[in-house]
């Protein structure tokens, strides 16, 4: 068997999210049935470093796979693409070791949440920036952001049915970046709980509007209660940008 690791990109809009479920369409649903056909009908187990919400969107979904025959790398990158439909793009195709995990092997991950704050609707941004009709406070922001830097258990930020072993996680870089009348709220860190960044923009949105105080953020990590962080903020907007590893595969 050959191991290989694929880098994509894809538009999350008409998927269920990245992990495969009976009887709608996914992306991880998608890469299997295309490895199926290069592998002339046999079964290809696809494994995602994350697994992405429904209409959530990738720059850099890191997976990897093992395939019953070789082929060049660039050739499987020819074969996926030729395979896959036009909203999943694989990027890069890499022979790896197989011992490496796509998953467990990550060191850390990149998302960037998209904010378009013009106050008409824009047609052309609707699935790929959330509108908020207001004008983002961002000094109120910045310093929000800053409390989240560091490790903290954040409980009070994850789904209460999120089901892992720990919820402690670090956050390496928290930052709001302006491009006219967007802004993107950018995340880097050891990992991300399930819906994590997407209660961390519904806060830091009640922050900017005058719901919550700048400084309300360390009382709210501490409760570690759900109820104690604001609303989940929209799928619409968030994307994965990278994922992290260590030059070992």
């Amino acid at each position: 068997m050959q191991r290989y690791k694929l880098t994509l990109a894809y538009d999350g809009t008409n998927y269920s999210g990245f992990q495969v479920q009976p009887n709608v369409p996914t992306i991880q649903g998608e890469l299997e049935q295309a490895l199926q056909r290069i592998a002339k009908g046999t079964f290809i187990r696809i494994h995602g470093a994350g697994r992405t919400d429904a209409g959530v969107h990738a720059a850099g979904q890191v997976c990897h796979f093992d395939f019953p025959f070789y082929i060049s790398e660039e050739g499987m990158l020819r074969a996926i693409n030729a395979n896959t439909p036009s909203d999943i793009v694989p990027q890069k195709v890499e022979r790896v070791s197989d011992t490496f995990h796509a998953r467990y092997d990550a060191c850390g991950k990149m998302y960037e949440y998209r904010l378009y704050t013009g106050k008409q609707a824009d047609p052309f941004k609707r699935l790929y920036a959330y509108h908020h009709p207001h004008s983002l406070n961002v000094d109120r922001i910045k310093q929000a952001l800053q409390h989240f830097k560091g490790e903290h258990d954040f409980t009070s930020f994850s789904a209460v049915n999120a089901e892992v072993d720990s919820r402690v996680r670090e956050i390496y870089e928290a930052c709001l970046i302006q491009e006219g009348t967007d802004y993107i709220l950018r995340f880097s860190g050891s990992g991300f709980l399930y819906n994590m960044i997407r209660i961390m923009v519904g806060t830091l949105l009640d922050v900017s509007d005058g719901k919550l105080d700048p400084d309300a953020i360390p009382d709210i990590l501490q409760a570690k209660e759900r109820q104690a962080a604001s609303r989940t903020a929209s799928p619409v907007g968030l994307k994965m940008v990278e994922v992290y590893y260590k030059d070992k595969e």
